[in-house]
């Protein structure tokens, strides 16, 4: 089986292979090794990647399933992960300076899961720093391209995770999803990217950007692969205070059902209109009428509070981040500058982060300490968090209206990479319909619906559903994905520029 044909296979496919011993772990790392080294130099996609060692974990899963070891489904499946999640046997960088070359004394929750699960980490990806921004142009290290258009964004902060998945350098990758960090860039790059419910995916070993907003979750170039992966990787957690203590909602079983008949369908009145792509909204206008198509009753949703997610959301995360980077004080790990013994720990202090720190993360920052200060807080922060259970309440009357939600993911298609980077507020507005799902706690996903007329790109669908409903944002992104493919004669990536010339 060539190398071109593997790396072209879902995740659910080379799990099968694998299993059935048609090819191996060692063969299929391989194939993928050569697909990152071919079109990497372009897509900049990862941070690091360790030949010897992808082929060491390869040949273990081999073994142990030699051996009659009971792995699941995507056992000897390559995986991107995203670095923000700790890595004894990789460096963990968080798209940081200061905290590059460091290497855990421990693996996150969901590495520790994907290990035992028998999946193969190709290596760690690219991400805006501390998850901080919905472009990855914000990585102390490298600019991330989008594989349909290389002088685009691959969104963020998961911009790494996205391009590996859209280049067909990995099947599945590990995103973090705080105020759409997921389902942004799977839209901008035509793949499939889910949020599940806050607290059904550890985020213990996450490096913390904001504490109540920040969920690990699954990117596939398909539902089902993405299903697969959030099962292997979700569940209860005794290490994470948040974790839900409930089982993981039946979505391998809701993306095989692909089914939306008798389903209630909300269109979320407050997102469209002006500061929307046209050609986004003709694709998420079809995707509605496909919908009606299959069996689903739509009704249009008004939520009024869902208007004021984004101020809210950047008063709550920042607040949240100026706390969690706290930790970063150069006196117990990463980077330290100016410590040659003539400086007092505070001016040690002060420098490394002078130096350590990006500006989207000081803003952060500043913004954060600011809504917190006494004087402020009640006026900023107190206020964000009342709009804050406002929009809970809008998504509780909605629910009790219809089983699920759609909307645009992004209101445009991926963005000229400069085009933003110093017009904070329009890089802002690129998560206008995602926030509103995390500061509820909700489950929601993105999956492809088209190609944008004026550009030719990708837009995302996004679906949300109530707190544990993720099998409904599943069954339903799966029905469109089929009737879609049907309609297209395969999947949407399928339209996408061949990344090898690129390479050359």
């Amino acid at each position: 089986m060539g190398d071109g044909d593997l790396v072209r296979r879902t995740a659910a496919e080379l799990g099968e292979l694998i299993a059935s011993g048609q090819t191996s772990a060692a063969e299929v790392a391989r194939a993928h090794l050569d697909r990152v080294a071919a079109v990497d130099g372009a897509v900049r996609a990862f941070l690091h990647v360790d030949e010897e060692a992808v082929l060491a974990q390869a040949r273990r899963v081999d073994e142990r399933l030699a051996a009659g070891e009971e792995l699941g489904p995507l056992a000897g499946v390559p995986i991107a992960h995203k670095d923000v999640f700790t890595t004894t046997d990789m460096p963990t960088t968080a798209g940081s300076r200061i905290l590059e070359g460091w290497r855990p004394p421990y693996d996150a929750t969901v590495t520790a899961r994907l290990r035992a699960a028998g999946l193969v980490i190709l290596g760690k990806t690219n991400m805006d720093e501390f998850a901080m921004g919905s472009s990855t142009e914000n990585s102390a290290y490298q600019v991330t391209h989008n594989p349909w258009d290389l002088g685009r964004i691959p969104g963020g902060s998961s911009g790494g995770s996205s391009a590996a998945v859209a280049a067909y350098e990995a099947p599945l990758a590990t995103g973090t999803d705080t105020g759409g960090s997921i389902r942004q860039p799977a839209a901008v790059t035509g793949i499939v990217g889910a949020k599940p419910t806050y607290g059904g995916s550890s985020r213990y070993g996450l490096i913390a950007f904001a504490s109540s907003l920040d969920t690990p979750g699954p990117f596939a170039r398909n539902v089902l692969d993405a299903a697969l992966l959030h099962e292997a990787f979700s569940g209860h957690d005794r290490m994470d205070s948040t974790s839900i203590d409930k089982p993981v909602p039946p979505v391998v079983g809701a993306a095989r059902r692909a089914d939306v008949a008798g389903m209630r369908i909300g269109v979320v009145k407050e997102f469209g209109g002006e500061g929307y792509q046209p050609g986004v909204l003709d694709r998420f206008n079809e995707a509605v009428e496909l919908l009606e198509s299959l069996g689903a009753k739509v009704v249009e949703v008004s939520c009024p509070n869902f208007t004021y997610a984004l101020p809210a959301y950047y008063l709550i995360a920042p607040s949240e981040c100026s706390s969690n980077l706290a930790r970063f004080d150069a006196m117990r790990y990463g980077l330290r500058v100016g410590d040659d013994g003539s400086r007092s720990a505070e001016e040690v202090m002060a420098l490394t982060r002078a130096e350590g720190f990006g500006a989207e993360v000081k803003r952060r920052i500043m913004l954060g300490t600011y809504a917190l200060s006494s004087g402020y807080y009640d006026a900023y922060y107190g206020k964000a968090q009342q709009i804050r259970t406002l929009i809970s309440r809008d998504f509780d009357a909605a629910f009790e209206q219809v089983d699920a939600l759609v909307s645009p993911t992004t209101p445009t298609t991926a963005f000229p990479i400069g085009e933003r980077a110093d017009d904070p507020m329009a890089m802002y507005l690129a998560d206008l319909c995602t926030i509103p799902a995390n500061l509820a706690g909700n489950a929601a996903l993105s999956v492809p619906c088209g190609l944008a007329g004026e550009d030719g790109l990708p837009v995302g669908l996004q679906i949300m559903a109530p707190v544990l409903g993720d099998d409904r944002v599943y069954r339903v992104g799966a029905a469109v994905e089929r009737a879609l493919e049907d309609r297209w004669g395969g999947p949407l990536l399928a339209k996408a520029p061949e990344l090898a010339e690129a390479a050359k």
